[in-house]
């Protein structure tokens, strides 16, 4: 099962590809995945129908349980059947539906439709709750690329959005419902919840909100309003997502609960009543409507409607009937709607009062509607009349009492609303017929090109099927008994067939149709009346309402929050941090806890309280100072400070570390400082100072209590205690903290080299909207000045650091300049020695990207912005976006190996005069940090060095014209034409 999963997700991949090459062809090769899959699921119609199942269990995190749970029952098997046959078709009737349409703009389409065919038939196998509900919400993502089919059209956007908002949000609240289910249950495979269904109050709220979430998706009402909306998707799109397949998802979870929960408290109500108001709301919309495709959206709607109630009832009558109608229903709505869309195609409108004389000209189409629509109005001798006879047999043994815990008075309204819903379903089925085909007086016949026979094969296949499963009662009975017997039988042992004999359901169905006809006949008269009565109120108005009035308090909410006050926002941050979980540390502290009083030891050396001493005070200066300067150092204190503490408490990598971040750091504050004021603000000093002040001493004493807390609070052994043993074992290596990072908490590291490029990507394109390649220019580039020597080497090649060229008299360091040409090497060196010591000693690739980005700095530094393009003349996204790829390239590629990520490997080479060399695998997920944080240096000193040395300089210059500079619009000159 999994594998039919899989190979649709396949077949998405490769559409786009095989739409532009074969072009809307494309579809009948698609058409392949949904066939084969059709054609395994009758393989398994022996072991469903016999009341067995298919069952793939695939270990997913088998740590916390998850598996790729599948399973497929009777109730499955149907949906597959529906899910994967209708897939056939309307990909077929893609070929012929789309013929003129550029493959270009296919090519979207075929990966969300194939697609959505794979994640749909995850709905229906899911045999895991949360496993479910991945496939649902997958689905409402590609039913949100496929209504917003065409980007240009803004209606299809504004429906695909609408379906979005509201199906998500009934998805959101099934979530909760299917985790607490899942806690009740002790489980959150779906087989074994069904097995032993979980009681309580807390069963009840999470069964509700899954309701929410089919009701949604089902377009119950008051949610209804998203399914005519949808109908701005291309007909393909109606016939199958809104007709056969994705609607019917919270039918099928309605009916997978119902055996188990349906007499839950609340059960009843909510999906009898609001399926008994959707059906008669969606029939009394449908007969007023005058698009065809709109029609039967509303129609839709009834019907499912209609099915919810069957399949919510809770008894076996009523599931054999809610099955049943569920096959009809595919059946005949998706015959309907692919003849819309047939007409649509061959007449250029679906304007029922433009349309005249069209069932002469498309004889066999208009045959297959009639059909089909004699099949939804429940007409005999077809599948729909059959289900509808066994619906009022279930309904009757409501009336009958059989149905304990619901009231005769709820059953007969339920019978009443399903017959007057039945029969303004028979009034808008004439209504759609006669629109579409019949000539009508006063109306020109309607010019039709010729329909070629491939393309209305579908409707037809699918109108033949509803005829002989109409003959066939008798076998559906057998085929779905399996189903049915889950649920109480009635007193007698109902059954689907043409004939019941003259009894009761015989004459609810002929007066749903009497009914029905005469409506048809007063359509007029009553589309006049319903113009007159309509109100303002609707489903659809309340959802642009709460829009508005959403948007509205976003505004207010953020004008009155954010103030553009950074002080005031991280005042009120750091509140929140002191009144919550700083008052719950006061009550732990003053408390004491029950092993008794807090353990406190001060140092383990009186070297680490000398060292903190002088980094409070450090600290304490920093935020006295008003000089910017002067502050950045003493941060810098701190911070090497830190780095001071942590070499003295036994680990020099993470000092190593600590220091190479506080160098880069002071580095990047001091370039930046140069278009800053020198000091924080002339103003004199306020009293809010002293109460930020204190709000930070408050703080940090609370953190400091947050730690103290949780270091005592410990009760088990720490897991990194076994990291010793695993980074030697596992990552045949001695440095813990490196091993740590590329080997045991590998995806963690990886997880946090992204972030950090999304961070320092953004940060960057603050400050200039630039492309990185932009700004890179070569000293080679510089012409000699006229009273400057050239400098070259005897050999030809360029000399070193050109100061001359690069930077003017008063801003060079000739001190500098030789240090730089005596260390430059030597730290590159030692960048490349952590980077490979690292597995046993202090290093690895983050320690020497850093002293390598430092060596970059001090060629920057010393010879300015040329020379550092000339020590690396390479764009530094591509340095990042290497590094990337090489971390994910040597944590998946163990997996061609031993079909495991991130598994180390080592290998001993004795190669002469170098003796043993111990090489590691994992070394190349640290050449991946490595490049991405040179990477990131380099990109630093380019935004924060380079491209602020150009704005000085043409600041410069204008002052000495005596021109006025605007800072701001430097910046976005800088951004349109770099130099």
């Amino acid at each position: 099962m999994l594998t039919v999963v899989l190979a649709h997700a396949l077949a998405a991949c490769v559409a786009p590809a095989l739409v532009r090459r074969v072009g809307r062809w494309a579809f009948l090769v698609l058409a392949l995945v949904p066939a084969a899959t059709f054609v395994w699921a009758l393989t398994w119609a022996g072991t469903v129908t016999g009341g067995g199942a298919a069952v793939s269990v695939t270990p997913w995190v088998p740590a916390l349980g998850l598996d790729l749970a599948l399973r497929m029952g009777l109730l499955q098997w149907v949906m597959v059947l529906v899910v994967a046959g209708v897939g056939v078709l309307v990909m077929a009737y893609c070929t012929w539906y789309f013929e003129g349409t550029p493959p270009e703009s296919l090519a979207g389409f075929g990966l969300a439709f194939t697609a959505f065919v794979g994640t749909m038939l995850g709905v229906v196998l899911a045999d895991d709750l949360l496993l479910l509900y991945v496939f649902w919400e997958l689905t409402t993502v590609f039913s949100y690329l496929l209504i917003g089919f065409k980007p240009t059209d803004r209606t299809g956007r504004l429906a695909a959005m609408q379906a979005l908002l509201v199906t998500t949000l009934g998805g959101l609240a099934m979530l909760v419902g299917m985790l607490v289910l899942g806690q009740q249950a002790g489980t959150f495979r779906i087989s074994e919840i069904l097995a032993d269904p979980p009681v309580g109050t807390a069963t009840t709220v999470a069964l509700l909100l899954i309701l929410l979430g089919a009701l949604t998706k089902s377009a119950q009402v008051p949610f209804h309003f998203w399914l005519p909306a949808a109908m701005a998707a291309p007909t393909p799109v109606s016939a199958y997502l809104h007709a056969a397949s994705m609607v019917k998802a919270g039918v099928y979870l309605v009916a997978l609960l119902a055996p188990a929960f349906a007499g839950t408290p609340g059960w009843h109500p909510v999906v009898l009543g609001l399926g008994t108001a959707t059906m008669l709301l969606g029939g009394a919309r449908a007969l007023r409507q005058l698009d065809l495709k709109l029609l039967l959206a509303y129609g839709t709607v009834s019907q499912l409607g209609f099915l919810m109630v069957l399949v919510g009832i809770g008894t076996r009558t009523a599931a054999l009937a809610g099955l049943a109608m569920l096959l009809a229903h595919a059946l005949f709505k998706a015959t309907l709607f692919l003849v819309v869309g047939i007409v649509d195609h061959q007449t250029g409108t679906r304007d029922l009062r433009e349309l005249s004389g069209v069932g002469r000209r498309m004889p066999v189409v208009a045959v297959a509607a009639a059909v089909a629509g004699a099949s939804m109005a429940g007409v005999p001798p077809l599948l729909g009349f059959v289900g509808k006879e066994t619906v009022w047999a279930a309904l009757l043994e409501i009336l009958d009492g059989t149905r304990g815990d619901l009231p005769p008075a709820a059953g007969w309204a339920v019978l009443v609303g399903l017959v007057l819903g039945s029969a303004l379903t028979a009034a808008y089925t004439l209504r759609f017929w006669w629109g579409a085909f019949a000539a009508k007086p006063g109306v020109a016949a309607t010019r039709v090109t010729p329909v070629p026979a491939p393309f209305a094969l579908a409707p037809v296949v699918l109108a033949g099927l509803t005829v002989v499963l109409g003959f066939a009662g008798g076998l559906l009975t057998d085929v779905l008994d399996g189903y049915a017997d889950l649920l109480p039988a009635g007193e007698e042992d109902e059954y689907l067939a043409l004939w019941h004999g003259l009894e009761l359901p015989l004459a609810l169905s002929a007066a749903a149709l009497l009914l029905g006809l005469l409506l048809f006949r007063l359509q007029h008269q009553y589309c006049r009346l319903a113009a007159r009565v309509g109100t303002r109120f609707t489903a659809d108005a309340a959802y642009r309402v709460v829009l508005r009035r959403v948007d509205r308090f976003s505004v207010e909410a953020t004008g009155l929050f954010q103030r553009g006050s950074v002080p005031t926002y991280l005042a009120v941050i750091l509140l929140v941090v002191l009144a919550l979980p700083g008052a719950a540390t006061v009550a732990v502290l003053t408390g004491g806890t029950e092993g008794g009083p807090l353990g406190v030891r001060l140092w383990d050396s009186p070297a680490q309280g000398a060292v903190a001493l002088v980094t409070v005070l450090a600290a304490v200066a920093a935020a006295r100072s008003r000089r910017r300067l002067r502050a950045v150092a003493l941060a810098g204190v701190t911070g090497y400070g830190a780095g001071l503490i942590f070499l003295l408490h036994g680990a020099p990598d993470v000092a190593l570390t600590q220091v190479l971040v506080e160098t880069v750091s002071l580095v990047v504050f001091v370039l930046v400082l140069r278009r800053l004021p020198p000091f924080f603000s002339d103003r004199p000093l306020s009293v809010r100072r002293w109460w930020r002040a204190a709000l930070g001493v408050a703080v940090g004493t609370a953190v400091s209590g947050f730690l103290l807390v949780s270091a005592n609070a410990r009760t088990a052994r720490p897991i990194s205690e076994a990291f010793p043993d695993a980074a030697y074992d596992f990552g045949y290596g001695k440095n813990v903290v490196n091993i740590t990072l590329v080997d045991i908490r590998a995806w963690d590291t990886m997880g946090e080299i992204a972030v950090l490029v999304a961070a320092a990507t953004g940060v960057a394109s603050l400050i200039f909207i630039d492309s990185r390649t932009s700004g890179i220019r070569r000293v080679r580039d510089i012409p000699y000045p006229r009273d400057v020597k050239k400098l070259s080497s005897q050999s030809g090649r360029r000399a070193w650091l050109p100061g001359p060229r690069t930077l003017s008299p008063e801003r060079r360091s000739i001190v500098f300049e030789v240090v730089t040409r005596l260390v430059f090497h030597t730290v590159m060196v030692f960048a490349l020695y952590l980077l490979l010591a690292g597995h046993n000693l202090p290093g690895g690739g983050f320690a020497a990207g850093m002293v390598a980005g430092l060596a970059l700095m001090v060629r920057y530094l010393a010879g300015g912005r040329y020379e550092l393009d000339e020590a690396a003349p390479v764009d530094a996204g591509v340095l990042i976006g290497t590094g990337l790829f090489v971390a994910a390239l040597a944590s998946l590629g163990p997996l061609l190996v031993s079909g495991e990520a991130q598994r180390t490997y080592d290998v001993y080479l004795y190669p002469p005069l170098l003796g043993e060399i111990h090489l590691v695998s994992s070394v190349g997920f640290d050449i991946g940090v490595f490049l991405v944080v040179v990477g990131l240096a380099l990109d630093v000193l380019r935004t924060f060095g380079s491209r602020l040395d150009r704005h000085i300089l043409r600041e410069e210059q204008a002052r000495d014209r005596g021109e006025s500079v605007d800072r701001q619009a430097e910046a976005g000159r800088e951004g349109a034409a770099p130099r």
